[in-house]
């Protein structure tokens, strides 16, 4: 099957990491632990991790660092108390696609 997507890890800094032109060329999808998956094979998305200084991660490496983040987020949630629970949900397990 051939991989659909590729990840990097770039931490967003705001206005003009992901500019109007981008968003129109490229499909972005942000994950905890500053992932960004990106279409894979797309030069405007190599691009696009070039000009953030992106880390390219394999999907495997990008799922682990999403994980770490969600089980820590995870632990913080089970933590509270039942009062605070009561107004907010525990945080969903993610996984990435290929």
């Amino acid at each position: 099957m051939a991989k659909t997507y590729q990840y990097c890890v770039a931490e967003n800094w705001g206005k003009g990491f992901i500019d109007h032109n981008e968003s129109s060329r490229i499909t972005f999808a942000g994950y905890p632990g500053n992932v960004w998956q990106v279409p894979a094979y797309n030069k405007q998305g190599n691009l696009w991790i070039a000009k953030v200084a992106g880390s390219v991660k394999t999907k495997d490496e990008a799922q682990a660092i999403v994980d770490a983040e969600v089980t820590a987020a995870q632990t913080a949630w089970d933590a509270l108390s039942d009062e605070e629970k009561a107004n907010s949900s525990r945080p969903a397990d993610i996984t990435l696609e290929d």
